[in-house]
């Protein structure tokens, strides 16, 4: 993962020094699928045959954030 992804969420799982997301990859979804189980409803790999579309930034969020245990 590039050094370029910046998070203030720091109980993520993914949360990493520097504030940097440490994740592989990064989900992001439209605000519509804030509460979907996405890997449940659209399958291991979002994206495939998955698209939707938002009209401005505030219409995404982030699906990649994971409360750290």
């Amino acid at each position: 993962m590039p050094n370029g992804v910046k998070c203030s969420v720091s109980n993520c799982t993914f949360w990493d020094e520097g504030n940097r997301c440490g994740a592989s990859h990064i989900n992001i979804e439209i605000d519509g699928h804030a509460y979907a189980n996405i890997s449940e409803e659209f399958g291991e790999e979002l994206g495939s045959g998955h698209k939707d579309r938002a009209n401005e930034s505030a219409a995404t969020c982030c699906h990649t954030f994971k409360p750290k245990e």
